[in-house]
């Protein structure tokens, strides 16, 4: 299986490209409510819109749970070993 890694400090995923993941998932699945960055930002109690989320996890990537992964239309947020292994099956 080819894959490409995208380092997203140096290219950051656009909010479309995001809004594919958050389409399938919800924006909350996208969001790392453990990560460091989502706590020194003070994002705890922050209330806002889907598009606006959107727009704060393409600024700031190390808000984002990872991996994110695309195969073919096939999408997934984190780590999803057996998923992936699908992938590869079939």
């Amino acid at each position: 299986m080819k894959t490409h890694f995208v380092d997203l400090m140096e290219r950051a995923a656009s909010p479309g490209e995001l809004k594919r993941f958050a389409q399938k998932f919800g924006v909350n699945a996208l969001i790392d409510r453990e990560s460091k960055r989502y706590h020194e930002l003070g994002y705890a109690h922050a209330q806002y819109s889907d598009e606006r989320w959107l727009e704060k996890l393409s600024d700031e990537p190390l808000l984002l749970r990872m991996p994110l992964t695309r195969f073919a239309n096939r999408l997934t947020i984190g780590l999803a070993e057996t998923e992936w292994r699908t992938w590869m099956q079939g």
